[in-house]
């Protein structure tokens, strides 16, 4: 008999290649033969598939079928494969007639049902750069799939389904030939549940620096007590930020539908507002990075990606984990190395830690009350190195809100500005720095490398001086100079201003701090 073919996608990261499925149907004594460098879980497609065709009216060859996936130098992982696999030796037994440009995604049952799967948003993905036109996709997937633009897709429940509408003469019974889901409106994340940066009583200098964050994409630290609105700040960072471009909210939404432990839990739509994402101090270099066994999963910092990564309690964090952040910062994204290949997921988020001044909480102002020694203040500030910290734009010291500030907020008149409001002017501000950068690969003043900023956008002394004399005093490093910059020109950018002023480097200088919060305080 002829050798038949269908198309699937094979995963690393969000990296798909197509993947040709061949199957032929030959003489000899009835086996089942599966090649191609499947791993485990694909190895035991042949026991599924044999079942599933069976018990859905179809006739499985008692011969000798070889299933072949190719290109074989490509590793493939997990139980997607199945109906492609269902589907070519339907077509080598000449029950069906299959199309080109045609992809099949899904886990088939033993009775036939076609069950959900991870990563069906970056697979289409790959499909429609290879020039697939129709994908079928298992229905629980049907919402996320249709989020791609260029290529028609089929939500399919049963594999008599599938077989149906390619031409099989198969009984369907309760199961329809076509189904069309409504896809749900825009997906808002948890945050933005009753959070508002209008909440906040006091702190009216952490609310300017949070503002000047979220324009700028800066990363930020804050050093206060238990109780000062360190977590509630943060919190609402993600309520400054705009809604994500479609490029970026596809991408976000990407991982998450790789990273979705079932179908039920994945989001049905995209993703257009920023995430935001709280682990525990416990944390696993994996789960925050990613990685994992066999097939590279992502972790929450490219769960977080084009939105905040909020690290409570950051001294408390493991050393590797801390540590394990410095690449990705500055590159944007993770590269996670295992013998198949290197996976590469996306990690271009806004770091905010929070910290207490030291151990027991109390060693702010006079320290009166702290009962640290000098050894144990030491040990906890070290846990935040250098090179961290180095990285970390805005480094906030926070007290405690006074009596006078509850009074004030209670009987003002006049209420703070709201999530909406600062948002609007946080989007004036990204608009006049992505029209600055207009023709470069940056959008956002944190992206901005050094060279470009000393040559491009060059400051005169008259500006600087306050910057320069930091830098001979070497209180300040030159890639604390260059931060600096980057936080006067979107300090600028807020104020309305063409390029920044005297005002406005002194005002980043403020906000930069000293070299470690938690050894000033």
């Amino acid at each position: 008999m002829p050798v038949a073919k269908t198309f699937a996608i094979s995963l690393l990261g969000l990296a798909g290649t197509l993947v040709e499925i061949e199957a032929e149907i030959s003489s000899n004594l009835p086996s089942f033969v599966l090649v191609g460098l499947p791993d485990a879980s694909l190895s035991e497609a042949k026991d599924r598939v044999r079942s599933a065709i069976q018990n859905s009216g179809l006739e499985m060859p008692a011969r000798r079928v070889t299933v072949n996936l190719s290109p074989a130098s490509v590793p493939k992982y997990g139980a997607s494969f199945d109906l492609a696999i269902a589907m070519a030796i339907l077509a080598a037994n000449l029950k069906v007639s299959i199309n080109p440009g045609q992809i099949f995604l899904g886990e088939l049952g033993l009775d036939g049902l076609i069950r959900g799967v991870r990563g069906v948003l970056p697979a289409l993905l790959a499909a429609k750069a290879a020039g697939c036109t129709r994908a079928f996709v298992p229905q629980v997937n049907f919402a996320e799939a249709s989020l791609i633009d260029g290529i028609e897709v089929t939500g399919v429940e049963h594999l008599r389904q599938v077989a149906a509408i390619h031409g099989a003469e198969v009984r369907t019974g309760d199961v329809s030939l076509a189904q069309t889901f409504e896809v749900q409106p825009i997906l808002e994340s948890m945050h933005e549940s009753g959070v508002d940066i209008s909440d906040v009583v006091g702190q009216d200098s952490a609310v300017e620096a949070l503002t000047v964050a979220a324009a700028g994409g800066h990363h930020m630290l804050m050093v206060g007590p238990p109780g000062a609105g360190k977590t509630m700040l943060a919190e609402r960072l993600p309520t400054l930020l705009p809604d994500l471009e479609l490029e970026a909210a596809l991408e976000t939404t990407a991982v998450h539908s790789i990273s979705a432990a079932t179908p039920e839990v994945r989001a049905t739509s995209l993703i257009r507002r920023p995430p935001f994402e709280s682990p525990h101090h416990s944390a696993s270099v994996a789960s925050l990075v990613g990685g994992g066994l066999g097939l590279p999963r992502p972790g929450l910092i490219s769960l977080a990606n084009h939105g905040v990564l909020f690290l409570d309690e950051a001294p408390e964090f493991m050393l590797p984990v801390l540590e394990a952040l410095r690449q990705p910062l500055e590159s944007g994204e993770v590269m996670i190395n295992r013998s198949a290949g290197t996976a590469r997921f996306p990690a271009r988020f806004q770091l905010v830690m929070a910290a207490n001044p030291c151990p027991c909480g109390r060693g702010f102002g006079k320290g009166a009350q702290c009962t640290c020694s000098y050894l144990q203040k030491h040990r906890y500030a070290s846990k935040l190195s250098s090179p961290l910290l180095d990285r970390i734009d805005i480094r906030l010291p926070l007290l405690p809100v006074s009596s006078a500030e509850i009074a004030l907020h209670r009987d003002s008149a006049v209420p703070r500005e709201s999530s909406a409001e600062l948002r609007a002017k946080v989007s004036q501000a990204r608009a006049a720095a992505e029209s600055r950068l207009i023709g470069t690969p940056w959008k956002l003043n944190a992206q901005v490398p050094g060279p470009y900023l000393r040559r491009q956008l060059k400051l005169g002394r008259a500006v600087t001086k306050e910057l320069d004399r930091a830098l001979e005093r070497g209180s300040l490093s030159m890639r604390g100079y260059d931060r600096c910059v980057r936080l006067a020109w979107t300090i600028a950018d807020l104020a309305g201003n063409h390029s920044p002023t005297v005002e406005n480097i002194c005002e980043a200088l403020i906000l930069r701090g000293g070299d470690n919060p938690l050894e000033a305080a």
